[in-house]
């Protein structure tokens, strides 16, 4: 295997990317609780690892990254290694799209986000799929006597 492509296959992560992490704060931060990497064995085989689950409410966000799930604004043909990089980004995008339908199958919600989207409207997307946060603060201006 060539040195140098191994290296930064490395750097390449699979989950808490930058996008991804940003999401994720945003979300607590308004009160949400979620599962970050859960494995999904869903009924029909499918194993599918969303980066963001409500298990409770049976949501999975995905934020994909624009090279490897193949962006129509961002995506671009590879053009060193095509004869590696072209089957495996086909075979990227067919996962996804496998995953989607068995998630939907099993009574799951699939929120898929770009990692170029702007942070406000991939929060508003989430939220409009999960509905309210479910946040009680009982102690906030309540005094007991």
């Amino acid at each position: 295997m060539n040195e140098g492509r191994s290296r930064n296959m490395r750097a390449n992560r699979r989950s808490n990317t930058k996008p991804e992490v940003a999401l994720r704060s945003a979300l607590h931060a308004l009160g949400y609780r979620y599962r970050k990497d859960l494995r999904l064995d869903l009924p029909d085989g499918v194993r599918v690892r969303p980066d963001i689950v409500f298990t409770a409410r049976k949501v999975a966000v995905f934020v994909d990254g624009c090279f490897w799930h193949v962006c129509p604004e961002h995506g671009r043909q590879p053009t060193t290694n095509e004869w590696y990089w072209t089957p495996k980004l086909r075979r990227n995008m067919e996962r996804d799209r496998t995953a989607n339908a068995a998630l939907e199958v099993a009574g799951w919600r699939v929120v898929r986000l770009w990692e170029h989207e702007p942070l406000p409207a991939a929060v508003d997307a989430v939220t409009e799929a999960v509905g309210p946060a479910s946040v009680k603060h009982e102690f906030e201006g309540t005094a007991k006597d």
